[in-house]
């Protein structure tokens, strides 16, 4: 069974007001301090971040129970340094980013200017354990039409400096501003795949390969396919879930490539239209189905990918869980749209915040 990973990225708030708080210093600071804990957390573009990482996991229940554990540790962390985490895409209270000053990112800052200050956006990357370089380039060539899905079902980022952006997630948004995000062309062989990553290193427009921010991406430092489109989850289940179709996803596209199935070949002007409604629309409205590329409700979408991975879910033992997450999303809403019920109770994007930390602790 394949193994997957998932790392979260988690706002910094001030536990009273909702305000973003740079104080990832202090946090991870105090993370290390308890040596077992200290390769979990880890510093992030901003100072209002927090990164974690799991362990790969075979079995979805083990890395639930691990991402419940970590939001948790990185919750006690935060109230010992005097905030509290969030598991919120993009900060719905106005925020001046504070940009970290390692190397790395100081390159950042002078090379994207306004688009590196701006960038204070989470996400969820999953890693899914591939058996070879050539395997992950099928891989990544054929999930390519789904992946628009998994940005409907996390979308968890409606607001963007005190404002409704008229997005689910505005994070994907903000994330296009990367000169190497977003979808791919077909590669076809890892050779064609890591020589368009040479020569994009070689422009110099980014630093390294570690700055090649495909939507999914061979990972620079594991064997695994990195996904990594989706918004970070307000609920933990729904990183499961995210998870769980990613793995999918990944199996149903080996099986493909070990049958001798051509990719999809969709254009890249396609399928960033496809975020673009995902990130819109996310499960309220329309999105563009993965094979026909026409709006199709996005009821019927998600069951469509149901049933793209519906074998490589049912040999994992995951696809009940796939299909109750699912009909519970589409029942009582994403991220974006639990947000955006809580401002219309309240009337308060702080008390927004405030909730959303008890949600994001509460697992």
């Amino acid at each position: 069974m394949r193994t997957v990973g998932v790392e979260e990225e988690l706002l910094l708030v001030d536990p009273e007001t909702g305000e973003p708080q740079a104080l990832s210093a202090a946090v991870l600071a105090h993370a290390e301090r308890e040596e077992e804990k200290q390769d979990v957390f880890e510093k992030e573009l901003h100072d209002q971040m927090l990164e974690f990482a799991t362990h790969p996991q075979s079995g979805m229940g083990e890395l639930g129970e691990e991402i419940v554990r970590c939001r948790k540790e990185a919750g006690r962390h935060a109230r010992e340094t005097g905030c509290a985490v969030a598991a919120l895409a993009t900060s719905p209270l106005p925020v001046s980013p504070a940009v970290g000053m390692n190397r790395r990112y100081r390159w950042m800052a002078e090379h994207y200017g306004i688009a590196t200050r701006e960038q204070l956006v989470m996400g969820c990357h999953v890693h899914v354990s591939v058996e070879s370089d050539e395997e992950g380039v099928a891989v990544v060539d054929r999930v390519r039409p789904w992946l628009a899905v998994l940005v409907a079902l996390s979308a968890n980022s409606p607001f963007w400096m005190g404002r409704d952006s008229g997005y689910s997630s505005y994070r994907n948004r903000v994330w296009q501003r990367w000169p190497s995000a977003g979808p791919t062309e077909l590669f076809h062989s890892p050779e064609r795949y890591h020589r368009r990553v040479a020569d994009m290193v070689a422009t110099g427009t980014i630093l390294d390969e570690g700055m090649i921010y495909f939507d999914a991406r061979l990972s620079p430092r594991y064997p695994t396919v990195e996904i990594r489109v989706a918004d970070v989850c307000l609920h933990a289940d729904t990183a499961v879930l995210t998870a769980a179709l990613a793995r999918g996803l990944v199996e149903t596209a080996a099986r493909e490539w070990r049958a001798g199935r051509e990719p999809v070949d969709h254009s890249v002007s396609l399928l960033r239209l496809a975020d673009w409604r995902a990130a819109r629309s996310g499960l309220t409205g329309e999105l563009l189905h993965p094979t026909t590329m026409r709006r199709t409700p996005a009821e019927t979408v998600v069951r469509t990918l149901l049933e793209h991975v519906e074998d490589a879910l049912g040999d994992t033992g995951d696809l009940e869980l796939a299909r109750t997450t699912c009909q519970e999303l589409l029942r009582h809403g994403n991220g974006a749209q639990i947000q955006r019920a809580l401002l219309e109770r309240t009337g308060s994007l702080r008390d927004v915040v405030t909730e959303c930390v008890r949600q994001t602790q509460a697992g």
